[in-house]
């Protein structure tokens, strides 16, 4: 019963700090993310729908990310209120040790490993595969039409608009300037009116033009512009027009055809993949590479390539005398003719070889990135598990709650953890490092910090205090003092020591008078 209370009262001190942190970190990563993208969000008219469903599509892609940092920080705090209220001290000192105390967080951290496998293998992929969409159809989405007094709107391909002054409670518009470039014969329009007004239609997809009191001046060009070319001249009272626009109004399109990346695969479809692109590898290799030196570089030479003995040259001699008075006899027409047919031959060789290359290279990149996303989805949960593993035991020996210390000292872990992840990523991606060494070395290295202090915490050993590490070097200083001594001893009564002390005194002396 005393254990079962224990344990109530544990997780539910743990359960309150790792739902507000995971709030608090998702919306700083999410200040991040909006930041980035905020000028593609702006002046675009997009309705709160749309970012909404956007900005809950990159939530979810912050998970993975956020995740981790919360348990952590949820773990010091934790643990840390616990020991700054003595609620701790009292728990081990009613016999319970500390992994009793932390058996239900464990259980829950386990929990919560395994549902972040599910959520960044199945949940993940496909909100990716949405915000990527979301993105790819607001940038092809323009500007809103916006027209400023004295500046030139160029938000429509080939037009441009410019008014004087637009009163802001009718929308009328004075001294309208259009210059109008969307004939595709070269023609140039130029509009002018006293007054006007111009608007998109309800559907976003006209531009309705009325403008009164007003000129045009259309200059025709024609194939010989220089000598045939001419210039019309029309006045009119009213002019309406409807000109059709793209891009204006924002358009759903379905673009999971064109999401293809392994960010939007969730496991089993990224070990199909692996496997179809070390194919693909494997192939474009042996298609590149053999059949350069077979049939281009070396199609005759009996020391690279297996030819028909009517086809070999033997080499052994090696100067083939009768080719050289035979390429002597030649002309120099012919000579230029051989030439070029080489050079030509040189040249197809190297430019197939370069596209060869460059599409090995691509599916090569392609299969790095898939190696590195197939161990991402099995790195996320050890490494939530060790976060928790670090952050626990941390607020125990700390044994300070609140947001300050805890916050920096999880910074500085997930900071380390961070840098160290995408420096592995960065090499397995370049091929430098195995996808297995590039993704798991964070854990690999983060892991025996953590079980260090997971014990340091059961066997309630100082690991801050600032007290213990001075005592333990001052037994240290003592135990090798009857070592250090005599060496110190010797340093000090040598004829080396005495001279460098008179050097320094020298300087001294001469410091002294130059100052007086």
């Amino acid at each position: 019963m005393r254990l079962k209370t224990i344990h109530k009262l544990v997780l539910k001190s743990y359960l309150g700090p790792l739902v507000m942190t995971f709030f608090i970190i998702t919306f700083v990563l999410m200040m991040n993310f909006l930041w980035r993208y905020i000028d593609e969000l702006t002046g675009k008219g997009l309705g709160f729908g749309v970012i909404m469903e956007l900005l809950i599509y990159a939530t979810i892609n912050l998970i993975p990310l956020g995740l981790p940092l919360a348990m952590l920080l949820a773990g010091i705090m934790t643990m840390g209120n616990l020991g700054e209220n003595f609620e701790l001290q009292a728990m081990k000192s009613a016999g319970v040790s500390l992994m009793r105390i932390l058996k239900p967080l464990i259980w829950v951290t386990f929990f919560m490993a395994i549902a972040s496998f599910f959520l960044v293998n199945n949940l993940v992929p496909y909100a990716n595969k949405k915000m990527t969409s979301i993105l790819i159809d607001i940038r092809c989405q323009k500007q809103v039409l916006e027209l400023k007094d004295g500046l030139f709107f160029n938000g429509i391909d080939d037009m441009s608009i410019r008014v004087e002054h637009q009163d802001p409670v009718t929308g009328e518009l004075d001294n309208v300037l259009i210059y109008d470039n969307r004939s595709t014969a070269g023609n140039m329009t130029t509009t002018v009116a006293e007054r006007g007004f111009i608007r998109l239609s309800d559907d976003k997809r006209y531009l309705m033009v009325t403008l009164y009191n007003g000129d045009n001046y259309q200059h025709t060009r024609n194939n010989q512009w220089y000598t045939n070319n001419a210039l019309r001249h029309d006045r009119f009272d009213v002019q309406d027009m409807s000109i059709p626009m793209e891009g204006f109004d924002f358009q759903r399109t379905d673009n999971n055809e064109m999401m293809n990346g392994s960010q939007t695969k969730n496991i089993v479809e990224l070990q199909s993949a692996i496997d179809s692109l070390e194919v693909v590898v494997s192939n474009s290799t042996t298609q590149s590479y053999e059949p350069l030196l077979r049939e281009n570089m070396f199609s005759k030479d009996i020391q690279v390539t297996q030819l028909p003995d009517s086809l070999k040259i033997d080499k052994t001699g090696f100067v083939d005398v009768a080719l050289m008075d035979t390429i002597a006899n030649m002309s120099l027409r012919d000579r230029s003719v051989i030439w070029n047919r080489a050079r030509s031959a040189a040249l197809e060789s190297r430019n197939a070889f370069s596209f060869d290359e460059t599409m090995t290279k691509d599916a090569l990149t392609q299969l790095y990135k898939s190696k590195n996303d197939w161990h991402r989805k099995l790195s996320l949960p050890v490494s939530v598990i060790i976060f928790f593993l670090i952050g626990a035991p941390l607020g125990a020996i700390i044994r300070k709650g609140g947001l300050g210390t805890p916050i920096v000292i999880s910074v500085f872990f997930f900071v380390v953890y961070y840098i160290i992840m995408l420096s592995g990523e960065k090499a397995s991606v370049e091929g430098q490092w195995s996808a297995v060494m590039g993704m798991w070395i964070s854990s690999i290295v983060l892991s025996p910090i953590a079980i260090y202090l997971l014990i340091k915490a059961t066997n309630d050993s100082s690991l801050l205090d600032t007290d213990w590490y001075w005592g333990k070097y001052q037994a240290f200083k003592a135990k090798i003092e009857p070592v250090v001594s005599p060496v110190r001893r010797f340093i000090t009564q040598s004829a080396v020591w005495r001279w460098m002390q008179s050097v320094v005194n020298k300087v001294r002396e001469r410091k002294k008078k130059t100052t007086v």
